[in-house]
């Protein structure tokens, strides 16, 4: 029996026979959608490269990025905004809480890449200032 089994970005086809495997082919995963513990196969599989999704295009310009882990609690400005430096952006909760997240520039808002209730990490990009 032939298995497919991918681990860390890694695709290895094992053949498994009575108290003993054969390693056929490793293939290097460009993008997995989700970690693959065991698929027997009946035969071996022709390889099937997986649709590439595009990550979000993020626009250029000053990139605004959540200081923390936390909640965004609300977005205080939309897309084609004037700021000036200071102008309060995102308000985001972090350990309970209320973190004020301010334009570090002078600029129009070219793309808010969070919403209202999402989730976001250190680094996650929130606004870009063009």
């Amino acid at each position: 029996m032939i298995y497919t089994v991918t681990i860390n970005d890694k695709q290895y086809e094992v053949e498994v026979e009575k108290g003993k495997a054969n390693l056929i082919r490793t293939t290097p995963v460009a993008t997995q959608a989700a970690p693959v513990v065991a698929a027997p196969q009946t035969a071996p599989a022709a390889s099937v490269a997986a649709p590439a999704t595009p990550a979000d295009a993020i626009a250029s310009g000053s990139r605004i990025d959540a200081p923390m882990p936390g909640t965004i609690l609300s977005v205080k400005v939309a897309v084609g905004d004037k700021v000036k430096e200071g102008t309060l952006l995102v308000i985001l909760e972090a350990m309970k809480m209320e973190n004020e997240i301010y334009a570090p520039c002078d600029g129009t808002v070219a793309q808010i890449l969070t919403t209202k209730g999402a989730t976001v990490n250190t680094g996650d990009a929130l606004v870009v200032i063009s």
